[in-house]
């Protein structure tokens, strides 16, 4: 195996840990639920949703999720 893919190897763990933690460290999606069915949409907290802790990790979430399949692809083209 090249250093090159040596690399891309252990980039991608780390990347597959670091997805892991992020996934695991957001809150339960059911708990935003039961604030919106029971009209706790118009509160000010939710008029900053964007701000909040879990949309960051959710935008997290989703560059880091892209960034991993862009390296397993780009593995298996390199494999």
């Amino acid at each position: 195996m090249s250093v090159l893919a040596t690399v891309l190897v252990v980039v991608q763990l780390i990347l597959a840990l670091i997805v892991i933690v992020v996934v695991e460290v957001q809150s339960g999606k059911s708990a935003g639920l039961s604030g919106a069915i029971a009209g706790g949409t118009d509160t000010y907290l939710a008029k900053n949703k964007s701000r909040t802790r879990d949309a960051m990790l959710a935008r997290w979430t989703k560059w880091i999720a892209a960034a991993f399949m862009v390296l397993t692809l780009v593995l298996n083209i390199v494999l």
